[in-house]
């Protein structure tokens, strides 16, 4: 696609229906694992054009309207994608999703991503989501019976990662070096991409923590959703700091026409395939306003920022062996300011902060004691004792 050349649907000619935005759900077991995420990536990408336009807002007085317009559109697609989760999810088995999005979409990322030390920082991240999802699969058992391969449908393992309990870390640590104004378009819409998506996670765990009685629940999402601030903030400070506003702005729209892109490059539910589409059509549309704004106000040519060529699609698929060969040769690394060491010289005052956080115990090692998945969970269980 020629991100210059499409023109896409006019900001004045896009808007949706309150039955187009509150439409038909995806079924938990009929449509594909990849289908839901998509969904999940998409409507994190949307909430953070939402955060990012009001933020924005805050310091631009001659960007209000502007931006008011747009996210108006952006509210009503988010509410869009974020309604096609349906009933049938209970919030333990989104989380189990939350979780196949992280691994499996930054897995993809790291694969795709032109800069090795960008490439490692995602390798890092997804190591860690790796052992969220085994965590809170072995909630998901002890609250609710579940096989967390139902949600999962085989694409992803449920076994242990970088520990959760290993895992926290001093600020300084979670902080990386930034993509340099030369950078490559496509790490520019990785870091944008993985941001949003962590954040929407960061957000929902904060959300849906409190409101189980299970205390081991209630510690297990706290202990998380610390975790997902720490992701946040280490791929958050991959951005460029020294761009404008109206840069950032234009990549994250230039981020949602690459995400829905790619999301209807692979969809096979027909009718969420022309949802892709048509938002894709919408976000070009933004970005061509947007590129006519940094015109007006800061007198550039957003050729500068856009390469003319949007990157091959995110691949959406099973990336297992990846995944299972970066756990083989990098499970024992630590941060060290923005680096990447052996654990043996992991930053003391990381070590420290993390003997304090978990002075009364670790809920991520106590939900896992004495589980280990077995397919078809309580089912198979008097069979996995007989063995």
């Amino acid at each position: 696609m020629n991100l210059l050349d499409h023109k896409g649907v006019p900001l004045d000619k896009q808007g949706l229906t309150w039955k187009e935005m509150a439409g038909q759900p995806i079924s938990k077991l009929d449509d594909e694992a990849f289908t839901r995420v998509r969904i999940i990536l998409m409507n994190g990408i949307e909430l953070d054009a939402l955060r990012l336009s009001h933020i924005g807002a805050r310091m631009n007085a001659d960007l209000r309207l502007p931006l008011a317009r747009v996210r108006r559109i952006e509210q009503h697609q988010a509410t869009a994608v974020s309604w096609l989760i349906g009933a049938d999810h209970s919030p333990l088995e989104t989380t189990i999703a939350y979780e196949q999005v992280a691994i499996e979409v930054t897995a993809a990322v790291a694969q795709q991503e032109p800069d090795p030390y960008l490439a490692q920082v995602y390798r890092f991240g997804l190591l860690e989501d790796f052992d969220h999802l085994y965590r809170y699969s072995a909630l998901l058992d002890r609250m609710e019976g579940k096989d967390a391969n139902n949600i999962l449908q085989g694409n992803t393992d449920i076994v242990p990662g970088r520990p959760t309990v290993d895992e926290h870390r001093a600020p300084e640590d979670d902080l990386r070096h930034p993509y340099t104004a030369k950078a490559d378009l496509l790490s520019k819409l990785h870091a944008t991409l993985i941001t949003a998506a962590e954040y929407q996670t960061h957000d929902f765990y904060m959300t849906i923590g409190p409101t189980f009685a299970d205390p081991v629940a209630r510690q297990l999402y706290a202990e998380i959703a610390s975790i997902e601030e720490q992701h946040v903030t280490q791929y958050g400070s991959l951005l460029n700091p020294r761009q404008s506003f109206l840069e950032l702005w234009l990549l994250h729209e230039a981020a949602e026409v690459y995400g829905y892109y790619s999301c209807a490059q692979s969809e096979s539910n027909p009718r969420l395939r022309a949802l892709w589409e048509r938002f894709c059509d919408y976000e070009l549309g933004h970005l061509h306003h947007v590129c006519e704004l940094m015109k007006q106000h800061e007198r550039r040519d957003p050729a500068e920022v856009l390469s003319r060529e949007l990157p091959a699609p995110l691949p959406f698929h099973s990336q297992r062996e990846f995944v299972r060969e970066v756990l083989a040769t990098e499970v024992d690394l630590r941060a060290s300011g923005p680096d990447f060491v052996p654990v043996e010289e992991e930053n003391p005052a990381s070590i420290a902060y993390r003997e304090r956080v978990n002075a009364d115990g670790s809920p991520s090692t106590e939900v896992a004691a004495a589980y280990h998945w077995t397919s078809g969970t309580e089912l198979n269980r008097p069979l996995a004792r007989a063995a």
